[in-house]
């Protein structure tokens, strides 16, 4: 049978844990280290994906004060935040252990025995598409992955005892997004394992949990191991860039130059509102955030249309927004997937200069 290593780099700052994320990719990339499953914790941090700028994604001023330090990622999507309450894993493998370089099924895969890992423990985990795991519908992980030519480094991160209020404060995002009610409604949509437990796990039980997942989906067994050499000489060339100022500002872009544009309508079904961070030269959408007086069943809709419009492009808003609700059953009584584009559309249309606006219909 195949052994793959595992290590254990317990709780490190964000700089060191993206260092290591570089250094081990790059490793598996040049065959000089096996495949490998990670895991690892973070200090408290926002970190930015590798495109994204600091001032345009996150509440600096309160990351500040929280001593929540600002990292960037060596891949791309969006800012998240992390701290103890996580617990992150990660897989460092080669194209010829996937006999795949098809990342939806890659994500499906290790996404669904990721799954069996947790349900493990006692609860019931289920794969979401694109790259979440949930329980009854709550998100309880997320997941992400990219190749580097042959390698491939695949993350995901289980929530502990996670409070998505914090997470929120660190986000650059609406002040309604943090009423009450909002960071109630938020926190209904994510669960933890601690709380579906009845109690805290012992990190090496869920860590056993997660191994013995992968190591019988892919017919592996894992045994325990350390930085090698190349490793290590590849982490400290990585720290030596990744922690410093140069690689935060790497892209350094001024909040101003992604405003945020609200609309609100209302329909036979309910009031809708809408704030839409608008990136007009590239004609994207890069986030959205909902709100408003209405009905929808499962509750969990508003969030799943958010994250399927995130980063998405303009020209192709009704395309998007229609096939998402052709996907799924939405109770949502009178209100139509046409009322969420036109309240779109209303603020979109704002970031036209005024002589060439089309109101939308």
């Amino acid at each position: 049978m195949t052994t793959w290593r595992v290590i254990d780099t317990g709780l490190r700052s964000a700089a060191q844990n993206i260092a290591l994320n570089r250094a081990l990719l790059e490793a598996r990339q040049q065959d000089a280290s096996p495949s490998t499953l990670r895991f690892l914790a973070f200090e408290p941090c926002a970190l930015l994906g590798y495109h994204q700028s600091a001032e345009q994604e996150l509440n600096l001023d309160y990351c500040q004060k929280q001593g929540i330090s600002v990292q960037r990622r060596i891949t791309g999507g969006g800012a998240i935040y992390f701290d103890e309450t996580q617990l992150g894993w990660e897989l460092y493998l080669h194209k010829r252990d996937l006999c795949s370089a098809d990342m939806s099924a890659i994500s499906r895969r290790i996404c669904e025995a990721a799954a069996r890992g947790i349900s493990s423990l006692g609860v019931d985990a289920q794969f979401r598409p694109r790259n979440d795991i949930e329980v009854a519908g709550r998100k309880i992980s997320g997941t992400g992955g990219a190749f580097d030519g042959d390698a491939l480094m695949y993350q995901g991160t289980l929530l502990i005892q996670f409070d998505v209020e914090k997470m929120l404060r660190v986000l650059r995002i609406p002040a309604e997004k943090l009423s009450d009610k909002a960071i109630a409604s938020a926190r209904e949509r994510v669960a933890n394992l601690a709380d579906l437990l009845g109690e805290v796990p012992s990190l090496v039980r869920v860590k056993a949990a997660l191994s013995n997942a992968f190591a019988e989906e892919f017919g592996v067994s894992f045994a325990a191991g350390e930085l090698t050499e190349t490793e290590q000489t590849l982490y400290a060339d990585a720290l030596a860039e990744i922690d410093h100022p140069d690689w935060v500002n790497l892209h350094e872009r001024p909040a101003a130059d992604r405003p945020t544009y609200e609309a609100a309508q209302k329909f036979p079904g309910g009031l809708l509102r809408v704030s839409v961070a608008f990136d007009r030269a590239q004609s994207r959408i890069k986030q959205v955030w909902f709100s408003g007086d209405l009905f929808l069943s499962p509750r969990r809709t508003l969030a799943d249309l958010e994250a399927v419009l995130r980063d998405s492009l303009a020209a192709s808003l009704e395309q998007t927004v229609s096939d998402f609700f052709a996907a799924r059953a939405v109770d949502m009584l009178t209100l139509t997937p046409a009322d969420f584009v036109t309240v779109l559309q209303l603020a979109i249309v704002q970031s036209e200069p005024a002589e060439t606006r089309v109101t939308a219909p």
